[in-house]
């Protein structure tokens, strides 16, 4: 086999691990963005335990036909760009931030789909995604609604109590 060949087979490897290693993928076209643009998205999505990467879409289609994943060839087409996200709404979340801070980013770099729970995501269901908080600021609000509940029964006991003292 020719080294290209099997260049190509380890790259198909690489995105095979990446995918079952990731909670969600989400492909975006990145056409228009410059160098400086894309170093600074990179390292948004780096803070935020995401990767950001290029593969070529044929490696990427084979990977997920590899794994007997289906319904991405339409959207791998052009300029894509890859982002391997460690939970399920960090990547869309950092697109959605990324155009709120420089609102021309909103024309050059659009998402595409993701991949999510072994599902195909499209375009609007990616925007639904970045509009979700992150698993640990829902756990933050929980805790914080349970707080303030039981934060409130410890205040009628204390009034209980004193107005009992009171009248004595």
């Amino acid at each position: 086999m020719s080294a290209n060949l099997e260049a190509k087979k380890s790259i198909v490897e690489e995105i095979k691990a990446k995918i079952q290693a990731s909670k969600s993928i989400v492909f975006a076209d990145y056409n228009k963005l410059t160098v400086l643009e894309v170093t600074a998205l990179r390292n948004k999505f780096k803070a935020a335990n995401c990767e950001y990467k290029v593969y070529k879409n044929t490696l990427v289609r084979k990977a997920f036909a590899e794994l007997g994943i289906e319904g991405f060839d339409n959207d791998l087409q052009g300029s894509t760009a890859t982002v391997f996200c460690v939970d399920e709404t960090s990547g869309a979340a950092v697109f959605a931030k990324a155009v709120k801070e420089e609102p021309a980013l909103a024309e050059k770099i659009l998402p595409k789909c993701a991949y999510l729970e072994n599902k195909y995501l499209d375009k609007a269901a990616v925007k639904e995604l970045s509009a979700i908080p992150s698993k640990e600021i829902l756990i933050a609000k929980m805790l914080g609604c349970l707080q303030s509940s039981i934060s409130k029964f410890v205040y009628v006991l204390d009034s209980i109590a004193k107005a009992k003292e009171a009248a004595n």
